[in-house]
């Protein structure tokens, strides 16, 4: 079978460090070109979609990582093009944009995959399986990292639009939604904002669940400063004990490890991708994205220091 042609669009570090070597182990699909403003990226590159398109008549599918403020604009070029779309996390900057593009994708004929990488980790799946059909008693998850660490220089996090501590915490909200047996929803929330910013540094949270009896919670912050924390702690009602690590890489049940499974969050993402061009289906996920845009509709909002990246 053919390799699909496909471009990344938005080449950054998480398109150098992931999506690269993904597509390079994929013999479905072959790295046809990258675009990327400042020029930098895998050849033959360019700086604008429009240009890519202009220039390479031919290729079959492409990988949008830019930031999510021009996603929307870029995917309909591609689309009306007849290019297969995986969108990396967060697949647009609102909810409206997103469900424009699936009908967009729907009446083309063609693949959009809006993809969540951490739902990939090894210990998602199981953890999902092991809480079906199951009533939940407690669940917290802590999502702390040091934003100076993961995005030195990307000031525009704190831009409206941006994120902030969103950018993390929406890959805490894309796991407790694969795994939980019933829906999310925010009750309350104090989101606190650096002086100088339009996005939250952190976030305190509360939600909600028809399969939930007691308190589910979460706590985001960018100000870590000695490693990371990604874990989702949940206690069901018959006693067990699940422990989500490394954001979702590692599973523990009632203390013990489980076996981790899977070929890695972005090899998986894209033999998915894959599957589902042959077939000829989209899957469209904003699950994780209407938690943000809940939890900025009901947070309260604190002022903190200002911050620099």
């Amino acid at each position: 079978m053919k390799p699909l042609r496909t471009a990344i669009i938005g080449f950054g570090k998480i398109a150098e460090d992931q999506h690269v070597p993904a597509i390079a182990g994929n013999p479905r699909f072959e790295l046809a070109a990258s675009v990327s403003r400042q020029g930098n990226g895998p050849a033959p590159n360019f700086t604008s979609a429009e240009d890519l398109l202009a220039a390479l008549p031919d290729l079959d599918a492409a990988a949008i990582t830019t930031p999510p403020g021009p996603r929307y604009e870029i995917a309909k070029l591609c689309i009306a093009r007849g290019l297969h779309l995986l969108l990396e996390k967060p697949p647009c900057a609102t909810l409206g944009e997103v469900e424009e593009l699936r009908r967009l994708a729907e009446a083309a004929g063609t693949t959009l995959f809006t993809t969540w990488h951490a739902q990939h980790n090894g210990g998602v799946a199981a953890a999902a399986r092991l809480l079906a059909g199951q009533r939940i008693a407690t669940m917290k998850i802590i999502w702390h990292e040091d934003v100076h660490k993961w995005h030195p220089g990307q000031q525009w996090v704190f831009d409206a639009g941006g994120f902030g501590v969103f950018d993390p915490g929406i890959n805490a909200f894309s796991v407790a939604t694969a795994i939980l047996p019933a829906p999310l929803f925010v009750r309350e929330g104090t989101l606190f904002y650096p002086a100088n910013a339009h996005t939250p540094i952190a976030a305190e949270l509360a939600f909600t669940s028809p399969a939930a009896d007691g308190p589910l919670s979460a706590s985001l912050d960018w100000r870590k400063t000695d490693g990371e924390e990604w874990t989702i702690e949940i206690e069901t009602a018959d006693g067990a004990t699940l422990k989500l690590l490394d954001g979702g890489a590692r599973l523990l049940l009632n203390g013990d490890e489980v076996a981790a499974s899977g070929i890695g969050e972005y090899p998986d993402l894209y033999a998915r991708f894959a599957q589902l061009i042959d077939c000829r289906e989209s899957l469209v996920d904003v699950e994780p994205l209407r938690l943000v845009a809940d939890s900025l509709l009901v947070g309260k909002r604190e002022t903190v220091e200002a911050v620099t990246v």
